[in-house]
């Protein structure tokens, strides 16, 4: 080797140094705006993360691993589960992925406050998700994509296939306001929509062979994300493929918004679910898979 050669080698090292140290720092999470308040006697810290709005609920003794449950949409919604497993040492985590309906842009938002909470939080590796109504296109696109990252899944009348709601091809009666929304979001025309292969309810088997449970509550009188189109075919796809599903219908109480909104009968039920398949922590580095 020449010796003129030394200078550009010497160049070119620095250079990949340089934009290593550049891509460090992209990487690194900008936190901006934290603040506190009361939640249902619990502490929630409110921050941005990368400019997107997000939260943290903290437990008042947290369980040795940081076993977490991760809301997607609605996070206000039903919330005994969540206070019932915030008292056990769970900690509640959201972030605000509003309106982009689980498309790609959604997950890498996901994908960010992972690596955040679980970086440079110590939380648990293995979340619980859960999703209510359209949040089950985030909760079942981020587990298909990372299946070994989730401890389980609680679904609430789950949107599974967006043909049903919100383009309203089906039973539902559809959002048209939604459906133009969720084209936009996933950059599709209503074609490539229709078309789509890879809904919640498609591609199951990498969670299937995770072994992820998933747990359901439904209601049969649901008009908006109905049950036959979208959670029996979901957990059907989903025990032929071997994985562990329950559904419970929820048939007492008023039933609001089309059948959509019930009430949740015995939340206990699905906070031990929760609580025993994220209890005790479990690393990903002792998984077999």
């Amino acid at each position: 080797m020449s010796r003129r050669s030394y200078p550009v080698i010497k160049g070119f090292c620095l250079l990949l140094i340089c934009l290593g140290c550049i891509y460090q720092a992209a990487a690194q999470p900008v936190i901006t705006g934290e603040k506190q308040s009361a939640w249902h006697q619990f502490t929630r810290t409110e921050f941005k993360l990368n400019g997107i709005p997000a939260w943290i609920i903290t437990p008042r003794k947290p369980l040795p691993g940081k076993p977490w449950v991760w809301r997607a949409h609605f996070p206000n919604w039903h919330t005994q589960v969540d206070s019932m497993l915030l008292g056990k040492g769970f900690y509640v985590a959201y972030i605000n992925a509003n309106n982009l309906y689980g498309c790609p842009k959604a997950l890498s938002v996901w994908d960010d406050f992972y690596r955040y909470l679980t970086g440079e939080k110590g939380f648990a590796a293995k979340v619980a998700l859960e999703g209510v109504s359209r949040g089950g296109l985030y909760v079942y696109g981020w587990a298909k994509r990372h299946p070994e990252k989730v401890s389980c899944i609680y679904a609430e009348a789950p949107v599974c296939d967006f043909k049903s709601w919100p383009a309203g091809k089906g039973k539902s009666k559809g959002s048209a306001n939604d459906w133009k929304k969720l084209l936009q979001a996933y950059g599709f025309t209503e074609e490539q929509a229709l078309n789509y292969t890879n809904q919640p309810k498609d591609n199951l088997e990498a969670l299937a062979a995770y072994k992820v449970p998933v747990l359901h509550a439904i209601s049969l009188t649901d008009s908006i994300v109905p049950y036959a189109e979208n959670t029996a075919v979901l957990i059907n796809n989903y025990i032929q493929k071997g994985g562990p599903a329950t559904v419970i219908p929820m048939t007492t109480g008023k039933r609001e918004l089309d059948g959509h909104h019930f009430p949740i009968e015995n939340p206990e039920v699905i906070a031990g679910f929760i609580y025993r398949n994220s209890v005790p922590v479990v690393s990903l580095s002792r998984e077999t898979h």
